[in-house]
């Protein structure tokens, strides 16, 4: 019987060494590995573009941009970064064919960085000053 309590212990203890090993492998909480044998150039990429550089409180202006390597139909949104957080504003839609466009008219006046998510993707900050 004492043999096999050491067997099951050193089992255990092998199953818990592996388990630490395999864990210290993975990528860090909250940053998502690339796909395996994926490229730089295969991942999701947007870009973000503002029609205009400044503009007057609640004037509208259009941030468009390219979606590569994100499938048609897919919802973009746009956030604006208030303070330390990134804010969902609703100016949102899905992209068609590989592009997408956006009306925007922002009330808060100051510098404005923008940016658009979705498909796994995080376009560049774009910034507009609102006067």
């Amino acid at each position: 019987m004492d043999r096999f309590r050491r067997a099951s212990a050193a089992a255990l203890l092998t199953a818990v060494v592996l388990a630490g090993a395999v864990g210290g492998a993975t990528a860090s909480p909250g940053v998502p590995a690339p796909p395996s044998g994926a490229s730089g150039e295969d991942l999701p990429a947007l870009s973000a573009h503002a029609t205009a550089r400044s503009a007057g409180a609640w004037e509208e202006f259009r941030v468009h941009g390219s979606a590569r390597h994100i499938r048609p139909g897919t919802l973009v949104t746009l956030q604006q970064k208030q303070g330390e957080r990134w804010v969902s504003l609703p100016a949102k839609m899905t992209t068609s064919s590989s592009e997408y466009s956006l009306r925007v008219k922002l009330g808060i006046k100051g510098e404005n960085s923008l940016r658009i998510v979705g498909g796994g993707a995080v376009s560049p900050v774009v910034r507009t000053i609102v006067g």
